[in-house]
């Protein structure tokens, strides 16, 4: 997966998002600031990003948002093209790792 010119496109927009380490299940990838933020599986023509959320994002780009417990939520994303790693996705991934920081703390 690490070959995957849109996996390294992806880890390289993260980077500003400050410190993280790669946890490599067998399936996927998991982003891990703490607890895991985020997921990434490879698929044949895209990448699964899984976001961990406090609460819900409404947006078309949102495939699939599922409440896994009273304030968490994953969210999934496709992407399938390098310009889809933009300002917004960047955003919710910097409010997940700034959430998931934060509850570790308390």
């Amino acid at each position: 997966m690490r070959d995957n010119p849109l996996y390294r496109e992806l880890l390289s927009a993260l980077g500003p998002i400050g410190p993280f380490r790669e946890d490599v299940k067998k399936t996927s990838i998991h982003f891990v600031r703490g607890s895991a933020f985020a997921g990434v599986q490879l698929r044949k023509q895209h990448l699964l990003l899984t976001l961990k959320a406090a609460s819900r994002i409404k947006n078309p780009r949102i495939s699939k948002a599922e409440q896994v417990s009273k304030n968490r939520w994953h969210l999934e994303v496709k992407l399938t093209d390098p310009k889809e790693i933009d300002a917004e996705l960047l955003r919710w991934l910097q409010g997940r790792t700034t959430w998931v920081f934060e509850k570790i703390l308390h």
